[in-house]
């Protein structure tokens, strides 16, 4: 392979018109055992072959180092040590340098395979979920499966990285001044990131109702919609924002907000896309589909200050 794999990873603008299609890219790769993964294309920078990696001490469990990357020191996580499967038969010669949750880190792989393009609606949540070793944590936050029947697992990259750098703080947030029935609803398919939001959420006084995928949340929202008014009153008198995030299984959330956004019952509700993927370009897909505002994971702080205004409208 390459030094820099441009042919899989070029572009990047084609993948913009993306947005509202219901389909996703995902780079394919194997960690040296018969599953196949996958990595949304959105959160990989480049593919290249892993250079000499820089052992530090203290390192957390999974990271084999560091390397200098363009001037920037970044940290080597292998995933195989995170599955289990790391058993000294595969050499993680080539490497996923991602950048998502505003941090770029750097993923060791057996092999790189190709780029697919699936719809959402056949990315499903998986029915056995794969912990990390040693722990409790779910790392498998998708499954869809290739036209000869193969599955292709989608690793919660997200969830991997919270287990290196630590889940962040919740820092002191102002409270909400809402009437006693009015709420937040929001859908995310992260377990690292539903907790994140409960807990700010929480923290700021604010009831709020949830979902784990796009499609359950159209559900939800479309029965909160179809109840019975009382005169003078409508769903925006009690619904004050969507939360949504931008990768789901079944319904990513650029065809939610655009959903939403053409029903005229949500009129008047803004929309806010919270996500890993903080690229120009995916602000750019989200404004695209009338996203009324973005912000990026995972920090507490942020998304507070990104509440406020529009609870106080």
């Amino acid at each position: 392979m390459p030094s820099t794999d441009a042919s899989l990873l070029a572009s990047v603008d084609a993948r913009t018109k993306l947005a509202g299609s219901n389909k996703m890219e995902i780079l394919l790769f194997s960690l040296g055992t018969r599953e196949t993964f996958g990595i949304n294309v959105f959160k990989v920078r480049e593919v290249s072959q892993t250079p000499t990696i820089t052992k530090t001490p203290n390192m957390p469990f999974g990271v084999e180092g560091v390397l200098s990357l363009r001037g920037n020191i970044i940290p080597v996580i292998s995933l195989a040590k995170f599955i289990g499967h790391d058993h000294g038969g595969s050499k993680f010669d080539t490497m996923i340098v991602t950048e998502f949750n505003k941090s770029t880190q750097a993923f060791l792989v057996d092999s790189v395979d190709r780029i697919i393009r699936v719809d959402w609606d056949k990315v499903r949540a998986p029915e056995n979920i794969m912990a990390a070793a040693g722990t409790n944590q779910t790392l498998i936050t998708a499954v869809t499966e290739l036209e000869n029947g193969k599955l292709v697992s989608i690793l919660d990259v997200e969830q991997i990285l919270a287990s290196v750098v630590g889940e962040p703080r919740l820092p002191d947030v102002p409270t909400a001044q809402l009437e006693t029935d009015q709420y937040i609803f929001f859908v995310d398919d992260s377990v690292v990131a539903r907790k994140e939001i409960t807990g700010v959420l929480e923290k700021m006084g604010i009831k709020f109702q949830q979902a784990t995928n796009g499609r359950e949340a159209w559900d939800r929202l479309q029965v909160l919609a179809g109840r019975n008014w009382a005169d003078g009153e409508c769903l925006h008198d009690y619904l004050k924002i969507i939360l949504v995030d931008a990768e789901m299984p079944e319904m990513d959330g650029y065809v939610l907000t655009k959903l939403i956004k053409s029903d005229q019952r949500f009129k008047g509700i803004p929309v806010i896309m919270h996500s890993s993927l903080s690229s120009n370009a995916n602000r750019a897909m989200g404004s695209s589909v009338g996203v009324d505002s973005y912000v990026a994971k995972f920090d507490p702080g942020i998304l507070a200050e990104t509440l406020i205004p529009f609870l106080q409208r």
